[in-house]
């Protein structure tokens, strides 16, 4: 799929994020040849849909970390954006390097405590190094919590279960039903029956209110976690999967006046920024009726491309519709549920299509390379 299309040399499209939505974006204005600088702040797209399993099997992270030089070249900028300048149209790096656009695509993601994201400015080989450092520290634990059973706390407790079945490992979650509001209700129940089987405890409806005090990701005995109930649980190590938030200081200073009550953009129907033409946002940081996805990120990138390719070559601009939910849960290597288009799909299709590898080949193909062994 591509094409050209004619531009001038006034057209400078700006990605700021290289996370799903990003990359879709850039390789989209890749295959049309329109010029593009993709910003991000590490040296690697991160392929976080295998963060957990990398905390669990070791020589797996290194599959969730690809390069962004050796598939985007000179169109990829290390950096952090720390404001834009709307009337230069402008974006300013942290080292005082500006970058001018002509269209400029919002892709900044959320960050979340390590493991589930990893948002620092590391290198590629210091953060699998930090994941390999978590396998060891998570086989020398006997008893983990995890704290929060949104899709990656359920996940999480899933994986470490699946690898170590002997361990003692307990979820607590502040509400009663795990994972996200907008799944199936046999889908959340199904997440609890899996749970059960593998022997995870679940303490549901409590909220943890020491959480200040307990180190997270480190193995430490006899560490106590307390709950707004009075439960108190004596354990090795403490996962937290709470606490996603949008990633907004890139823009939050220009945008202020777009922004929801969670600091994401509001945009219309061509994932437009409000109010301006040649600013997109896309993936988390755009404020779209529907669960915060990968996958929803990978369309936005696209439709964002398409409608700045479309604007050039003055034809009509792709409307954004978020469609029935698919959403599938991996829950370790061999198990997992979830919904396609809004149907509830068990194991079977579940570990065919997501579990085994996490679809971390998907990623090493659509960033062109191959992925290690």
């Amino acid at each position: 799929m591509g094409g050209t299309v004619s531009v001038d040399e006034s057209v400078h499209v700006v990605i700021v994020g290289g996370g799903f939505g990003g990359i879709a974006a850039g390789n989209r204005l890749k295959s049309y040849r329109v010029p593009f600088t993709l910003i991000d702040i590490k040296d690697a797209f991160h392929h976080n849909a295998g963060a957990l399993r990398a905390s669990v099997e070791s020589g797996f992270a290194k599959k969730t970390f690809i390069p962004f030089a050796k598939t985007f070249a000179e169109n990829f900028k290390q950096g952090k954006v720390i404001d834009i300048d709307r009337e230069k149209q402008a974006v300013i790096l942290e080292s005082g390097e500006i970058i001018h656009f002509s269209h400029l695509i919002l892709a900044t993601g959320s960050s979340g405590p390590f493991p589930g994201k990893f948002a620092e400015a590391f290198t590629m080989e210091n953060a699998i190094q930090m994941y390999e450092d978590l396998v060891k520290k998570i086989q020398a634990a006997q008893r983990v919590v995890v704290i929060g059973g949104g899709s990656a706390g359920v996940e999480m407790a899933a994986e470490i279960k699946t690898d170590y079945p002997a361990k003692e490992v307990t979820l607590i979650h502040s509400r009663i039903a795990l994972a996200d509001v907008q799944l199936l209700p046999s889908v959340r129940q199904g997440l609890k029956d899996i749970l059960l089987q593998k022997g995870v405890i679940l303490q549901l409806g409590q909220k943890v209110i020491n959480l200040q005090d307990l180190v997270m990701n480190e193995k430490q005995s006899d560490m106590k976690v307390v709950t707004d109930k009075g439960l108190e649980i004596l354990t090795d190590m403490v996962i937290c999967c709470t606490g996603i938030r949008v990633n907004t200081s890139a823009y939050s200073n220009a945008f202020k006046n777009q922004l929801a009550e969670d600091g994401a953009l509001l945009v219309n129907e061509y994932l437009q920024v409000d109010g301006m033409e040649n600013v997109y946002a896309i993936g988390d940081c755009a404020h779209v009726k529907e669960p915060k996805m990968a996958y929803h990120a990978g369309l936005h990138g696209v439709v964002a491309a398409d409608n700045i390719i479309n604007s050039l070559s003055k034809k009509g601009l792709k409307v954004y519709k978020p469609g029935p939910l698919t959403m599938l849960l991996s829950m370790g290597r061999n198990d997992g549920i979830g919904q396609i288009c809004g149907w509830h799909v068990g194991k079977l299709i579940v570990v065919t299509a997501k579990s085994k590898d996490l679809l971390v080949w998907k990623s090493w193909k659509e960033m062109g390379q191959s992925a290690p062994h």
